[in-house]
């Protein structure tokens, strides 16, 4: 996914990384950059998996077992998580690393869950994450908010237990939580039961953000729409295979975080170049790329935007289009808003 391509035209292309953007779909220990994890697991005595030895895009079959290894080293990057300050580092180096690729704006998954263990509860978990946030817009410039997000093979209760958390926190700026979500397998769990959660955090004025339509198809896709009311879903690119649902997406304003290197690693895709992304544009879907868990999946946000001009034909002015879309799609204030989607029009006047 090289960005030194020259254009039709025989000019250069406009520099990727100077192009103003927002990153909505980046999950906290999945942000991770190998050379900390490797730190972090000599630090705290974990024996890694061969497989997060580096920086790599793995390819797992798009099946149960495809999963399970993805969970098994995901696990295993997490449990390297032991202390506030591990914490910490993950948040400023993922807001250092958007930084440098030109993300204005940078909303962070995380379940406090998987870190309570190790600092006293889910609540001084998610505070030192809300902090660190805070610390990172400070030293990156680069606005980092919080999304609250629960797991669906954990009992729903726990759900209703984070969403009260996340609304306790609740925020429109930096360091603030602004939105709730639903992750892991999309095929584990019953999507009603989770509603009563996604209905406490909407009723706050929290960005309702499920993961539906990577693993699953078009009929999850409206499973999730007609039960949990969604912003914006995690993924959503399988609404692509059904020409009503997709409207439906479209109708309803909900954005779709498009992840492409996720979806060829877990072998949804064959490869970049069969993501539907033209197709979600054409039909006037609001998209907003992301990089998911770059630690396992290699390419971070850049790359999703050289991958759209190198695998998918996208030139300049869509691209200025889809980091406009990012933009207005995040919970960012409106006059930050403004001011970002000007700098994109200055990059493409350049």
């Amino acid at each position: 996914m090289s960005t030194s391509r020259h254009s039709v035209d025989g000019t250069a292309p406009r520099p990727l990384a100077a192009l103003p953007k927002a990153h909505l779909h980046l999950h906290f220990t999945g942000s991770m950059r190998t050379s900390t994890l490797l730190e972090l697991a000599e630090q705290h005595g974990v024996r890694l998996p061969g497989a997060l030895s580096g920086q790599q895009m793995l390819h797992l079959s798009p099946d149960e077992r495809g999963w399970f290894r993805f969970q098994r080293l995901y696990d295993a990057a997490r449990a390297c998580v032991r202390t506030p300050e591990d914490m910490r580092r993950i948040v400023i180096e993922a807001a250092t690393d958007d930084a440098a690729e030109g993300s204005r704006r940078l909303e962070l998954q995380v379940d406090p869950t998987s870190y309570a263990v190790h600092v006293g509860g889910i609540t001084p978990a998610l505070e030192i994450v809300l902090q660190a946030a805070r610390d990172a817009t400070a030293l990156t410039g680069t606005e980092v908010a919080v999304i609250v997000a629960a797991s669906r093979i954990r009992h729903p209760l726990d759900a209703r237990t984070l969403a009260r958390l996340a609304v306790s926190y609740a925020g429109d700026g930096p360091g603030d939580v602004i939105g709730f979500g639903l992750s892991n397998d999309e095929r584990r769990g019953d999507t009603a039961e989770f509603a009563a959660a996604f209905a406490i955090a909407r009723k706050a004025g929290l960005a309702c953000v499920p993961h539906s339509g990577e693993l699953l198809g078009p009929a999850h896709v409206a499973e999730t729409l007609a039960l949990l009311h969604p912003d914006r879903l995690g993924h959503g690119v399988r609404s692509s295979e059904d020409p009503r649902v997709l409207a439906g997406v479209v109708e309803a304003g909900v954005a779709l975080e498009v992840c492409p290197a996720s979806n060829v690693s877990l072998g949804v895709y064959a490869d970049l170049g069969h993501v539907p992304l033209r197709r979600l544009m054409a039909a006037g879907a609001t998209i907003a790329l992301g990089a998911d868990d770059p630690l396992l999946f290699g390419p971070r946000l850049l790359a999703q935007y050289a991958s759209a001009r190198e695998d998918q034909g996208l030139g300049d002015e869509e691209l200025a289009a889809l980091a406009k879309s990012s933009i207005s799609a995040s919970r960012a204030r409106a006059e930050a808003k403004r001011a970002w989607h000007a700098e994109i029009d200055d990059w493409l006047a350049a």
